[in-house]
């Protein structure tokens, strides 16, 4: 893998896959950050169509990489399933067993009473995590409170701010806006200054280069930096070690999850659905037992035409898991995504990396 940050010279356009239109939807939001799809269409235009080997997109704040925090903890608390809590008096609470089990805090009185007192000053959480934090969360299993604070001037709780333009049409010879076609708003993304975005793929690029990236084709300047690559080959030394016991583990997402398998309707008709988990990881094995996550990211590519690629349609919509989710497994479990071809494609584009901890 070469390693690459990528470091915008304007604003980003990274629209979202809602459809738009002036004439239906005034308003065009922004995802943050890219998402593979985006990354290799960038990529296209400086290296030519062919296929593409991703790893990330990830964040990088003066060449040290940034992966986004983990959702399951309260403040700095770690939350755990409440089947390996046994000392939590919730026990005694009645739940869907065929449901992931539900989080609680652990059963700490001490803990528990300052946190609940308020007399802690809650500091600004990192939303991400530096390299050395991350690599600390995979050997000790857990994130000290103070690694959460965020640097003074650093923007690591927030390393982009989002700019409203509006696009207005006025009426020949007056200074009216049009009815039709005549007003609508976009949201851009301005990164921060010495923050840039980090991918590793496996084509080599002749650097300094430039790419344009996301909607109107904003351009982005194209640095080789290898140091990012040492840091995330370290971070996979110690996952796949991890990876290799056979006790309580926890699967940490770190880029958006696309877990998407075909299905047949009462009338036969086959459609595809989106869960937040992998699909061959099921409740009633007893292996898997539970999962902290948020909102789905959708995802929206288009399909080329066969005849003439310079013609495409929109593809259906994909909703993804949202990279920080955590999964709570009794062992690691392989999944279909690393040895199955057709799933293989996502994984190219850099969906559903996760790095793995011990309970």
């Amino acid at each position: 893998m070469y390693w690459y940050k990528l470091t915008p010279l304007d604003i980003l356009m990274l629209r979202d896959a809602k459809p738009f239109s002036p004439q239906e939807r005034a308003w065009a939001g922004s995802v943050f950050p890219p998402n593979g799809h985006t990354i290799a269409g960038a990529l296209r235009g400086l290296l030519g169509d062919g296929e593409f080997d991703i790893t990330g997109p990830f964040l990088s704040h003066k060449n040290t990489l940034y992966l986004p925090r983990p959702l399951g903890f309260v403040g700095s608390i770690a939350l755990v399933p409440l089947a390996w809590e046994k000392q939590s008096h919730l026990n005694n609470a009645l739940w869907d067993k065929t449901q992931p089990c539900p989080l609680v805090k652990p059963y700490n009185k001490e803990e528990e009473k300052n946190y609940n007192s308020g007399k802690e000053q809650s500091p600004e959480f990192r939303q991400y995590l530096p390299y050395d934090v991350v690599k600390k969360y995979l050997k000790k299993g857990q994130i000290d409170k103070e690694d959460w604070k965020v640097i003074e001037d650093s923007h690591e709780d927030k390393p982009y701010t989002i700019e409203t333009r509006s696009h207005n049409s006025i009426k020949p010879g007056t200074k009216q806006v049009q009815d039709a076609d005549g007003y609508f708003v976009e949201n851009a993304i301005r990164l921060y200054q010495n923050w840039s975005f980090a991918i590793g793929i496996k084509t080599q690029i002749t650097t300094p280069a430039t790419i344009r990236l996301g909607g109107e084709g904003h351009r982005v300047i194209v640095e080789s930096c290898p140091a990012l690559g040492e840091q995330w080959q370290e971070l996979q030394q110690i996952s796949d070690s991890n990876f290799n016991h056979d006790d309580r583990a926890i699967a940490y997402l770190v880029t958006p999850g696309v877990f998407e398998r075909p299905h047949k309707d009462k009338y036969e008709n086959r459609i595809n659905l989106c869960r937040p988990y992998p699909w061959e990881w099921k409740i009633k094995d007893g292996n898997f037992i539970s999962i902290s996550t948020d909102k789905p990211v959708p995802i929206s590519c288009r399909i080329r035409d066969e005849k003439d690629n310079r013609k495409s349609i929109p593809a259906p919509q994909v909703f993804a898991a949202p990279p920080g989710s955590l999964y709570y497994l009794n062992k690691p479990q392989k999944l279909f995504q690393d040895t199955d071809s057709r799933i293989g494609k996502w994984r190219q584009l850099g969906y559903s990396e996760m790095l793995w901890i011990k309970y």
